[in-house]
């Protein structure tokens, strides 16, 4: 059987750690809270346009947004480039790969 000093031991035991284990507990929910509540506008951003009633002011929520992602995207090759130049400039980078590459793996 279990006495009351070993009773009222466990429960000493079990509440301090239910103490801190609430802690942590707290303060995982509130930056848990945050973050969502932080994300939730940026993402509001981009969802907006479908909502607008009157279809001018839509589509011109719908070109802004093309326009911001355009500006985001990786821009496009310059147009005196041709793809023979580059090609040959990407064989000419392969073969000074090929000839170092040799340098280190002499016996493959």
């Amino acid at each position: 059987m279990v006495t009351r000093m070993e009773r009222s031991a466990i429960r000493d035991t079990f509440e301090s750690g239910s103490t801190r284990g609430s802690a942590a507990l707290n303060l995982f929910l509130a930056t848990l809270l945050g973050l969502t509540l932080g994300a939730a506008p940026a993402m509001a951003a981009v969802e907006q346009c479908r909502f607008i009633q009157a279809k001018p002011e839509r589509e011109a929520c719908y070109q802004r947004q093309e326009k911001e992602l355009a500006a985001k995207r990786k821009p496009e090759p310059a147009a005196g480039t041709s793809t023979a130049e580059s090609l040959q400039q990407m064989r000419q980078e392969d073969e000074a790969l090929y000839r170092s590459m040799r340098g280190i793996c002499r016996g493959c």
